[in-house]
């Protein structure tokens, strides 16, 4: 059987991705056409104007201003350089940026007794990495460099920004679902029932209010666990040391029990998912940790 190599995996990994990502998109301006067809046909390209203008203030927003939103949500706190308690761990991250070819990111302590981590920000120059107090007690050097190396590898892709602009269009998704429907049950289903029928037009939108939320819900959490594959094999590229991010994922398949009560609206930004329920195997934000392990020692 062919070795996987860690080239193998990102370019997988992002292709997969973007094919996600055109589905997202698909549903989306199925949305907005129905809902200008619906409202006001003669008025329909004026509509998709107006749309595109508070959609691209809203993806804005979200862009300049998520990763401070993410940091205070988290509990995450500024590291003090001059604390030698954390010494080892900016010398880590200082080291791995390089490698990276990336500018160093500002670091961040979460107090939990869980491993974990996260990488956030829309650029190089405006990125930062939080760890868990657990995972600086837990964990050894060449584990501690292959968690870290995996978040770096998620700023040098650009996977912060990736997340960030699929979190803002499943939003969108969501939205344009009410409204659909609000639409269906106040406006559209009296004109149609005035007219003989409800009409193929409306009953499409209808199924798709309903369905399009659900479908891009589970499309956002595929792209999280398919982007996740592909940090583990960006951080075995520039650590050169896979069995470190392994052992890792060995010592919280032990250690953590998914209880750090963080919102659902960025646990897929963390290392690991933060908390866990019953629904995992279908809504989990992150791929089955033994085969994460099984990828990366197969390498």
């Amino acid at each position: 059987m062919k070795k996987t190599t860690f080239y193998d995996e990102i370019a997988k990994n992002k292709r997969n991705s973007i094919l996600l990502v055109i589905l997202i998109f698909s549903f989306l301006i199925g949305l907005v056409w129905i809902i200008s067809q619906i409202l006001a046909p003669e008025l329909s390209l004026i509509f998709l104007v107006f749309a595109g203008i508070i959609m691209l203030l809203y993806t804005y927003g979200t862009y300049m201003y998520g990763d401070r939103i993410v940091l205070a949500a988290t509990g995450a706190k500024l590291v003090d350089e001059d604390d030698r308690r954390y010494t080892h761990l900016i010398n880590v991250v200082e080291g791995l940026s390089i490698a990276a070819g990336v500018p160093r990111p500002k670091i961040y302590v979460i107090e939990s007794d869980e491993i974990n981590a996260f990488a956030t920000g829309r650029d190089y120059q405006h990125s930062s990495v939080a760890v868990t107090t657990g995972l600086l007690k837990n964990l050894k050097r060449n584990e501690i460099e292959g968690v870290i190396g995996h978040e770096i590898s998620h700023i040098r892709n650009y996977d912060i920004r990736f997340a960030t602009f699929v979190a803002v269009l499943v939003g969108l998704v969501a939205i344009l679902s009410d409204m659909l429907l609000r639409t269906f049950w106040y406006g559209g289903r009296r004109e149609k029932e005035e007219k003989g029928g409800v009409g193929l037009l409306l009953l499409i939108g209808f199924i798709l209010a309903i369905f399009a939320p659900i479908v891009t819900r589970l499309v956002q959490f595929a792209i999280s666990r398919k982007r996740e594959f592909l940090a583990d094999a960006s951080s075995a590229e520039l650590t050169r040391y896979p069995e470190g991010l392994a052992s890792a994922l060995e010592k919280i398949m032990k250690i953590n029990e998914g209880k750090m009560k963080v919102s659902e609206a960025v646990s897929h930004l963390f290392f690991v998912d933060p908390n866990r329920s019953a629904l995992d195997s279908l809504y989990a934000t992150h791929p089955d940790i033994r085969e994460r392990i099984k990828i990366l020692r197969s390498m």
